[in-house]
C-alpha cells in the first residue's frame, strides 16, 4: 500500500502538469505565425528531475528491503540444488523438500516467513508469482526475501534462473496452512520417521547401499546431503521437485530409472534386483 500510494501521487503529478501544459499553452489563433520562447536549459529542472525520483527510489528501496522482522516471523533457510529445493527450518528442528508449508499470516498480528536463499552449486532464482516477485540465490552470497500471504491455498513456482539441463523441472509448491494446520503439520514432521516392522528387508536395501550417501532419514544411519532429506518423504505430494505425483509407481520408476521421470537429472539409476526395488520402495513408503 505504500508503493501504491507513492506512484498513485507521482501519477496524479504528472498527470496534472501535463493537463496544465496541455491547456496552458494550447495553440491559439492570436498565436498564428509567432514562435513561442526558447529555453534551451534550465539547471533547476535538470536538478529536480534527477534528484527527487532519486530520493523516492531511496525511499522504496529502504521500505520494501529493510521490512521490520516481527518476534513471531518463521525463519526458514532455502537452498538451490541442481534440480530440487532444500527447505530448512533451524528453530523447528525441520529438514525437507521441494514443497514449503507456511502460516497463513493474520493481517491484525502479522506471522510474516523470512526466507534465507542459499545455492548449493549455481545460479537459481526463487519464484512463487502469486505470492512476490523472484529473488536469485547465488553461490556464496546470502540473499534474503519475505512472503506474508493470508489466504491459504497452495501456490506454484518453479527456479526462474537457467541452471541446467532439467531447469525447467525444478518446480516447487508454497503450501500456506491455517495456523493450526501449520502447527499440525510441525507436529508431525518433529517426528521420527513412522517405520513399519515388515519392512525391514527395504530398510536393509536403503541403508547398504548408496542411497545413504546422497539422502538422510532421521534415527537411521542415513544421513547424506546431496540429495533431498526422507523421513517424511510420503508427506510430500510430489517427486523430483514437482516432475511426478508421489505415487507407490512412480516412486518405483524413480529409483529405478529416473531419467524416465526427469531426463539429466543427478539422482543415479540403483540398477536394483525386482525383489530389493519393490522391498525399498515399500520401506519409502512408511516414511509419512
Amino acid at each position: 500500500m505504500f508503493v501504491l500510494t507513492v506512484t498513485a501521487l507521482i501519477f496524479v503529478v504528472v498527470c496534472g502538469l501535463l493537463v496544465y501544459s496541455v491547456v496552458k499553452f494550447r495553440g491559439r489563433a492570436i498565436d498564428a505565425g509567432r514562435e513561442p520562447a526558447q529555453v534551451y536549459g534550465s539547471t533547476q529542472i535538470e536538478v529536480a528531475w534527477t534528484v527527487i525520483p532519486v530520493l523516492i527510489v531511496a525511499v522504496l528501496f529502504h521500505a520494501i528491503q529493510d521490512a521490520p522482522k516481527p518476534a513471531s516471523a518463521l525463519d526458514v533457510t532455502v537452498i538451490g540444488h541442481q534440480f530440487w529445493w532444500e527447505f530448512r527450518y533451524p528453530k523447528l528442528g525441520i529438514v525437507t523438500a521441494n514443497e514449503l508449508h507456511i502460516p497463513a499470516s493474520d493481517p491484525t498480528h502479522p506471522t510474516p516467513t523470512f526466507l534465507k536463499l542459499l545455492s548449493a552449486d549455481t545460479d537459481h532464482s526463487f519464484w512463487v508469482p502469486e505470492l512476490g516477485g523472484k529473488t536469485d540465490l547465488i553461490p556464496n552470497r546470502v540473499n534474503e526475501m519475505w512472503l506474508d500471504p493470508t489466504r491459504p491455498g497452495i501456490y506454484l513456482g518453479q527456479c526462474a534462473q537457467y541452471c541446467g539441463t532439467q531447469h525447467a523441472k525444478m518446480l516447487l509448491r508454497v503450501y500456506v496452512d491455517p495456523p493450526a494446520d501449520f502447527a499440525e503439520w510441525v507436529g508431525a514432521e518433529q517426528q521420527t520417521a513412522i517405520q513399519d516392522l515388515q519392512v525391514s528387508a527395504g530398510r536393509r536395501v536403503f541403508e547398504t547401499t548408496a542411497c545413504i550417501n546422497c539422502h538422510a532419514v532421521r534415527g537411521t544411519p542415513a544421513d547424506g546431503r546431496f540429495g533431498p532429506d526422507l523421513t517424511h518423504l510420503m508427506s510430500r505430494s510430489t517427486l523430483a521437485s514437482g516432475a511426478a505425483e508421489n505415487t507407490p509407481a512412480n516412486l518405483r520408476l524413480w529409483i529405478q530409472n529416473p531419467d524416465a521421470i526427469k531426463p539429466g537429472s543427478l539422482m543415479p539409476a540403483m540398477k536394483l534386483s525386482d525383489a530389493d526395488l519393490y522391498a525399498v520402495t515399500a520401506y519409502l513408503e512408511t516414511l509419512r
